[in-house]
């Protein structure tokens, strides 16, 4: 079972485990601010937080497990297994295919202050990355030294909540 979780004293950490019996072929990637983003619904974005983190990487896109960008915000996708569920493409949002939602949020946020901003107005996507990689089932946890939500797309929409622990895990919903 993976397992995020942060630690703060009067330093702020981030990490996590990822539990596999295999490997995807993940490294340590580091996007610089001016690697040029291409977002499927969205289109490019050519300035952005520099972000480190671990991912695969496929026809030069890094999809990141987890990863924390220069102003220290950090985030994990962890399994959500018969849970997850993404959207069709909706007008009047920033519609963001579920592998992209890392670099999203990382690439412009610089506190969890302006990440919730940034969720109002989000449409988590059913977009596939490739027919060979097709979409995961996830959850995230999003953290910055102050504080720690959990998101989770379900067929009922996206759920934000406090996370005061700074921890989490598989399933279950958050809630329960």
């Amino acid at each position: 079972m993976c397992t995020a979780a942060t630690y703060k004293t009067k330093d702020f950490y981030f990490g996590r485990t990822l539990d596999y019996e295999f490997s995807y072929g993940d490294q340590i990637v580091i996007t610089p601010r001016n690697y040029s983003f291409h977002f499927r619904h969205v289109g490019d974005m050519e300035h952005h937080y520099a972000i480190i983190g671990m991912a695969h990487v496929a026809e030069d896109y890094p999809l990141y497990y987890d990863a924390m960008n220069e102003k220290g915000v950090a985030m994990a996708g962890l399994n959500f297994v018969g849970n997850a569920a993404y959207s069709e493409v909706q007008s009047n949002v920033e519609n963001i295919a579920q592998f992209e939602f890392i670099p999203w949020i990382l690439s412009q946020c610089s506190s969890l202050v302006e990440v919730r901003e940034l969720l109002e107005r989000i449409n988590i996507v059913n977009t596939p990355f490739s027919e060979q990689l097709p979409l995961a089932q996830l959850r995230w946890i999003i953290s910055d030294e102050n504080e720690s939500i959990t998101v989770e797309s379900m067929s009922d929409g996206l759920h934000i909540y406090d996370n005061p622990v700074g921890v989490l895990t598989n399933n279950p919903p958050f809630p329960q």
